[in-house]
């Protein structure tokens, strides 16, 4: 006979399932993948979680990066971006040694018609948040960095509460189409730590706001570990950028698990106009997913 605590137990279970599964149904919400319009320039975010090159065994290490990689390049092939924006595309063999990055290297032979940039000697420029874009499309006239840090032009430097480095790259762009010129900050907050992200915000503020009263065109791209309407983007938005509504989870703990608003965000400023809603790609394009968190795209019209 059942006991009154083993039905109360199976009761909340039932309660849990069922709420999880409502939240992640409702967070699943948002316009599918449409087709880029004719003038439009698409940028993407995408968070690939870093490969552990010493581990033989586990989610992120190298022997599953074996399975990932198909169904990553599978991902990368049907958003169609023009332009993406990485995050921990990285390799990580102890300290700061980019030297291999099986994620980045696989993506660009995968598809040529790709090129990086926010990339170069992992000695004087950190290189795991690449931007890969159309070469046939743009070229690039710079690009640089700055860490999260309280010095922040000092590579490597770890964050304001001694934590692991974090940083934002940046690459400015000209448009081959038309000759004008704009700025991708790729950036990625320290998930762990409040602190952390609001002293990142304000450095990223400070930074990105000589370019937008300059009349430059700034897109921000990157996973901020902050939902819409939070002051960590308030932060931002207070120095002129504007961010595309994300509708729905862009993080699913590898599971397609849908729990709670988007953290993965677009923004932007300038002579630039949005054109239709962002949209998140939530496919599974193999028998597993190629990292945790789905690719945020939107469609852009430059020059206006």
């Amino acid at each position: 006979m059942w006991t009154r605590w083993a039905k109360l137990a199976i009761i909340f279970l039932a309660v849990v399932i069922t709420t999880v599964a409502c939240q992640s149904l409702r967070q699943s919400r948002g316009p599918n993948l449409t087709e880029r319009p004719e003038g439009a320039v698409r940028l993407a975010t995408y968070n690939v979680h870093y490969i552990a090159m010493r581990a033989d065994s586990g989610l992120w290490s190298k022997t599953m990066w074996g399975r990932r990689k198909a169904p990553l390049d599978r991902t990368i092939k049907a958003i169609g971006a023009d332009i993406i924006a990485f995050q921990e595309m990285e390799t990580f063999q102890g300290g700061d040694d980019d030297s291999v990055n099986l994620a980045r290297d696989w993506l660009l032979q995968q598809n040529p018609k790709y090129k990086a940039a926010a990339t170069g000697d992992w000695r004087v420029f950190p290189s795991t948040q690449p931007v890969l874009y159309r070469r046939d499309k743009f070229e690039v006239l710079d690009q640089g960095w700055f860490f999260f840090s309280d010095t922040p032009d000092v590579i490597y430097s770890r964050t304001f509460n001694g934590s692991y480095p974090a940083f934002a790259s940046w690459v400015r762009f000209r448009n081959r189409a038309d000759g004008g010129a704009f700025r991708v900050v790729n950036v990625h907050t320290d998930y762990a730590s409040l602190g952390n992200r609001r002293k990142s915000m304000a450095l990223v503020a400070a930074r990105i706001r000589p370019w937008i009263d300059a009349g430059e065109t700034v897109f921000l791209a990157g996973d901020l570990n902050a939902r819409l309407g939070s002051g960590l983007l308030e932060t931002l938005e207070t120095v002129g950028l504007a961010f595309a509504p994300v509708q729905g989870a862009t993080y699913h703990f590898d599971r397609g698990l849908n729990l709670f608003g988007a953290i993965d965000h677009l923004g932007f400023s300038g002579r630039v106009r949005l054109v239709g809603a962002p949209m998140v790609f939530r496919d599974k394009l193999g028998d597993v997913w190629p990292t945790d968190h789905y690719p945020v795209v939107a469609d852009f019209v430059l020059g206006q």
